[in-house]
């Protein structure tokens, strides 16, 4: 039965419809202005209220939450965690990896697989590591950092039933390309990332995405402007933003946002096991991690992916820059969706998947639809 959302303010990706309708089922049958809404039999309508639609977010770059890390690689345990981030708002996932063994990462792969089959969230799978820069390895484990290996990625693509299309690596370790050929080839966009590469070798190199911009990177220099300032610059480079207030300050956020605009950014939210649990010891990568005031650090201090959410990421970003309702759209779902090829995910128009959000006025959200079904909130 077809439901339907009326008068709504609409954020489709592309623009607004201020007094709207959207009708849909698994898929968007309809959408537009109330003025031309017509009611069908067979129509099961809600009364959005003025309340706001938007469509789903897509994290491209989360360890876990709730408890539950990707490398524990137990798909039930998975399975439910990525049910519960339907409560902050994401309909995409790419669950990520992190530096570890050859052979937990493989587990991870075959657990990820898993769940992927039978849960429709998991679009694709990021490989962070161990692919970087020992100089800026952050919170990843330096006993297992290397090189960029192409028969070892070949072997985990296949693991993962070919699910990989983001891989984070340091492209100034070694001869990359090979691994950059077979990377463009197979659809895996290629993340500069924990990475101490200079502007010059990034431009010699295929990278056309920033792993959490400004964080386990050389930064911005005036004589040399390394990874940041490699992706500010780059308008056909795509940069990742954690947006929680502790990984970038607010004014960097807003000169970000200054010289890549709402097209060149996606937000993510880098969170690890301990996202929606107290404070408290938690871990990461093998790594005891303390999580106190929203921030996750390891012993020495140093950040350790977050515990944002994603609904608060994109709070977070509109009150830092003043951004649009419409930008901040385009920031968590819309580029995501065009740089990955996600063809029916990122905007609000008929034949694309009803994965979608409806937010109060505060912007909390009331319910999340993935594939058409309704999942309430508050």
């Amino acid at each position: 039965m077809p439901k339907v959302y009326t008068n709504a303010t609409i954020y489709t990706g592309e623009g607004d419809i201020e007094k709207g309708y959207i009708r849909f089922e698994d898929s968007i049958i309809g959408i537009g202005k109330m003025e031309i809404f017509e009611e069908e039999e067979a129509d099961e309508v809600v009364d959005a209220e003025g309340n706001m639609i938007i469509p789903g977010f897509i994290d491209v770059h989360s360890h876990g939450g709730y408890g539950v890390d990707n490398m524990d690689a137990d798909p039930e345990k998975m399975n439910d965690m990525i049910n519960k981030m339907l409560s902050e708002g994401i309909t995409s996932y790419f669950p990520t990896t992190i530096t570890q063994s050859d052979e937990q990462i493989d587990a991870c792969l075959r657990a990820i697989k898993e769940v992927a089959e039978a849960n429709t969230l998991i679009q694709g799978i990021h490989i962070e590591g161990p692919f970087i820069s020992k100089a800026f390895k952050g919170a990843q484990p330096e006993a297992f950092i290397r090189p960029a290996q192409l028969e070892t990625l070949k072997k985990w693509q296949k693991a993962s039933g070919d699910r990989i299309r983001l891989i984070t690596y340091a492209p100034e370790t070694g001869d990359v390309s090979e691994f950059e050929d077979y990377c463009t080839e197979n659809d895996i966009v290629l993340s500069a990332g924990h990475s101490g590469a200079t502007y010059e070798e990034l431009l010699e190199s295929k990278a056309t995405h920033i792993t959490h911009l400004f964080n386990g990177q050389k930064g911005l220099h005036h004589r040399e402007i390394g990874v940041s300032g490699y992706g500010l610059l780059e308008d056909d480079v795509m940069v990742e933003m954690i947006v929680d207030g502790y990984h970038i300050s607010r004014p960097m956020v807003r000169l970000a946002f200054k010289a890549k605009g709402a097209d060149g950014i996606q937000l993510i939210t880098d969170s690890m096991r301990a996202k929606g649990l107290p404070d408290g010891e938690s871990e990461l990568g093998g790594q005891k991690v303390t999580v106190k005031d929203k921030q996750a650090r390891l012993a020495d201090g140093t950040l350790a992916g977050s515990v944002l959410t994603f609904i608060d990421a994109f709070k977070n970003m509109i009150d830092y820059t003043g951004c649009s309702m419409l930008e901040a759209v385009k920031m968590s779902s819309t580029n995501q969706a065009k740089e990955f090829k996600l063809d029916k995910k990122g905007q609000l128009k008929p034949g694309f998947d009803a994965d979608m959000l409806l937010l109060d006025k505060e912007l909390t959200i009331k319910q999340t639809v993935l594939g058409g079904k309704i999942h309430e909130f508050n």
